[in-house]
């Protein structure tokens, strides 16, 4: 394969120097220790890769299972298949595990394949430039210190940046606000009046953590989501004992709970009419745990199930029934320092907001962060919405990748599982670049486009175009967050690098 030279065009600098005093040089650069992070280091040394570093703000390792620590945080998709494939753990404790547990799993990958010594902690990103004189992405963390490296790989995720809404007035208010995302665990709820803003994924789960202790939980709910049953129990000390002397045995549960997630993708896309079904499972356990005719009216969803977010949750429907939980709709009109006033009018007192509102995926890497070629903004690119090549790859932003990127999350399946895939395509690029000398390589514009246009043209035949509002979508009604097709698909995609599709440099 021979690669293609723009040096013509751009220009071909000089050849890197030696870094700065205090400049820290590697060949790669990973930014964040979440599941994306840790594969990458994992992958990456597997290949006999040593010469790389992963940046990370905080003092410990976890990523979104280090910062998430609300009452009731438990993973939506059961663990044997939400955890890495190159170390199973037989000893989950429930069949959806806890949040503490998820911690505890991440941070042991970290330390059983020597990641912690490639970690650089409290090292927050505030800038990442490519120097296109030297071919070298120049990292800078909030506390100075600098990073050089040839290669640049975010692993930053969707999930890291909570998003709490612009409400008239919030800075005034006269107790404790926080988002769930920050929990400040050193703030006593019980028996006070507490408002919850949001009702996603996370709210889901905190709000029945929380509904007993408070003395009142009123609960603003914009768009109520659709809740399903969450087949979840402890696992017995046999089937633990089991795995742990039988991998394969949990290599086999694995796969069957692939397979079978990987079906729930048909519903999707190819028969939306199966969603009847679960619009009937949702709307027979409001019955069953709501009385009320009102507030059953105020629960019940009017659009397709899977269009937002499908939850799952056996607690969520009776904490609302509880007397001290009020569920309003109304709108909020602003904040005052006594509590919520809605659009109504009414002033609701409180003590205490929490904030479930999720994270901003839509806009995952600030403005004036992330410079490429000519200088060019990462989020002035993506004005009209984040997109990139398999989700890894921008055009214009040479040897950068990223993990969990646009068009990549999912509805269905596992994260883990579409993170596994990208580094492996990380890797296979760094391979192909070593093999052919290049010292840099930049997507095609038009090979970025075709994937784009490809994976849009498939989004307008799946259940989330079919008209709700969700944290898939940007303002344009854009979706840029969801895989469009089956994961085994994305993985045979993002199996082989082709070299042919990206513009390429040598030093």
């Amino acid at each position: 394969m021979k690669p293609h030279d723009f040096q013509a065009a751009h220009g071909t600098g000089q050849g890197p120097a030696s870094p700065a005093p205090g400049v820290e040089r590697h060949r790669i650069t990973v930014v964040g220790t979440g599941f994306s992070g840790l594969c990458m280091g994992v992958k990456l040394r597997a290949q006999g890769e040593e010469d790389f570093v992963l940046l990370e703000r905080a003092g410990d390792v976890g990523g979104t299972w280090r910062d998430n620590t609300y009452p009731g945080c438990a993973c939506d998709v059961e663990s044997h298949l939400y955890s890495f494939s190159f170390e199973p753990n037989p000893h989950w404790s429930r069949l959806y595990a806890p949040q503490p547990e998820i911690f505890a799993y991440l941070k042991h990958v970290a330390t059983k394949y020597d990641l912690l010594r490639h970690v650089r902690f409290h090292a927050k990103l505030v800038g990442a430039r490519y120097d296109e004189a030297r071919q070298l992405w120049v990292v800078t963390a909030e506390d100075g210190r600098v990073f050089e490296s040839e290669v640049l790989v975010s692993g930053m995720g969707g999930l890291s940046n909570p998003a709490i809404p612009q409400i008239k007035g919030l800075e005034t208010f006269a107790g404790k606000a926080f988002h769930s995302a920050t929990w400040d665990h050193g703030h006593t709820l019980d028996d006070q009046r507490v408002a919850v803003i949001g009702s996603g994924a996370s709210a889901i789960q905190f709000v029945p953590a929380i509904a007993p202790k408070v003395g009142k939980l009123t609960y603003f709910q914009r768009t109520p989501p659709w809740v399903v049953p969450k087949m979840d129990r402890p696992i017995r000390p046999d089937e633990t004992a089991d795995f742990a002397a039988n991998p394969w045995r949990q290599r086999m549960a694995r796969t069957r709970l692939y397979w079978t997630l990987e079906a729930r993708f048909l519903a999707f896309k190819f028969k939306p009419e199966w969603m009847n079904l679960v619009a009937k499972v949702g709307k027979h356990r409001i019955r069953k745990h709501i009385k009320d005719p009102v507030l059953q009216a105020k629960l019940t969803p009017d659009y397709t199930p899977g269009c937002k977010r499908l939850l799952i949750s056996n607690e969520y429907y009776p904490a609302l029934a509880r007397t001290n939980v009020e569920v309003v709709t109304e709108g909020i009109r602003e904040v005052v320092p006594q509590g919520v006033v809605t659009q109504d009018g009414r002033l609701h007192e409180v003590d205490t907001i929490i904030f479930g509102t999720g994270f901003k995926v839509q806009d995952p890497i600030p403005p004036g962060t992330v410079f490429g070629r000519g200088g060019r903004d990462l989020a002035e690119v993506w004005k009209n919405g984040p997109e990139a090549h398999m989700g890894i790859a921008v055009a214009g932003f040479p040897n950068f990748f990223m993990l969990m990127g646009p068009n990549t999350g999912l509805g269905h399946n596992s994260m883990v599982f579409m993170i596994e895939s990208q580094a492996h395509y990380i890797v296979e690029a760094l391979k192909a670049m070593k093999e052919h000398g290049v010292k840099a390589i930049d997507v095609k514009p038009q090979v970025q486009q075709r994937f784009v246009d490809g994976v849009q043209e498939e989004l307008q035949r799946t259940v989330w175009q079919s008209g709700c509002k969700s944290w898939y979508l940007n303002e344009q009604g854009r979706n840029t967050a969801a895989w469009p097709g089956f994961t085994f698909a994305y993985r045979l995609k993002t199996r082989r690098f082709k070299l042919s599709q990206y513009f390429t440099e040598r030093a």
